[in-house]
């Protein structure tokens, strides 16, 4: 006759931290999308079981402190140099697995040119892009990404075109070079888009393992703080206003038919 089974014998873990995510208290403001997307990395790295050869680096902004909450080796680069940095550690290193952690100010401002660069080289590292159309830990101030009319510390009356230029489309922009093995643009607002984001991020590093090329995963993602919004707020202002300018979708996949596919349906707006 089996033994009768206990209830701590019964009970099922449908839930917890990832291996890869360090046991820490987050610093991230109410509402902001970084612990979201943080906790896909990791959970794509223990999926993989590839923490033990990881390289994340992580260079100035909000994002900076991503390295106090992974497992995995991190390191901190300048601000805007972080591909230059996951560059030399992934030429070094051909066997590690690296990925950089960037918002829109640093990969899209300062860093553009080394990110343009490390993608027409198609060095093979995967980005994590965290678009939230503003400066973060400075204060707010207009980024790269801003949205036309977007009132900023320092575009109180909105972004003018006339004067600072239209947003810059990251994905748009970079599918169009050579050395782009994935360009895919996600977000996380719904329990949906979580779902997609993740297997978009999963499959970034899927393609840095077999070796395709340069892959960018850019996430529209909220700041409630800097927004002047409260969390529930800032998520359905996200869905209104920067996922029309932003269209959730793959842009570019190598292993597509033809190398590419315009904003897929495989990734809701809604």
């Amino acid at each position: 006759m089996s033994a009768p089974t206990t209830e701590k014998q019964s009970e099922k873990i449908l839930f917890s931290r990832p291996k890869a995510l360090a046991e820490v208290l987050t610093n991230y403001c109410p509402g902001c999308s970084h612990g979201i997307i943080q906790r896909l990395v990791a959970e794509c790295l223990d999926d993989l079981g590839i923490e033990g050869r990881t390289i994340g680096v992580c260079p100035v902004g909000c994002s900076v402190t991503a390295y106090d909450f992974y497992n995995c080796d991190m390191t901190q680069a300048a601000h805007g140099r972080a591909p230059a940095v996951a560059t030399g550690i992934k030429r070094a290193l051909p066997d590690s697995m690296v990925f950089t952690y960037q918002g829109d100010g640093d990969l899209a401002s300062i860093g553009m040119a080394e990110t343009v660069h490390a993608a027409t080289r198609g060095e093979k590292i995967t980005v994590i892009f965290v678009n939230n159309a503003i400066y973060g830990m400075t204060g707010g101030q207009m980024a790269p990404t801003s949205l036309p009319g977007q009132v900023t510390q320092t575009s109180p009356y909105g972004r003018d075109v006339a004067a600072a230029g239209y947003p810059v489309r990251v994905c748009e922009l970079l599918s169009s070079l050579d050395g782009v093995a994935l360009a895919e643009r996600v977000t996380v607002n719904n329990p949906k888009n979580v779902r997609a984001a993740k297997k978009a991020i999963r499959k970034g590093l899927e393609y840095q393992m077999e070796g395709l090329g340069y892959s960018i995963i850019e996430v529209v993602a909220t700041c409630p703080t800097n927004w002047g919004m409260e969390p529930k707020d800032a998520f359905e202002w996200l869905a209104d206003n920067m996922l029309p300018y932003y269209p959730l979708g793959v842009y570019k996949d190598i292993k597509a038919v033809g190398g590419s596919a315009a904003v897929a349906d495989e990734v809701g707006n809604g």
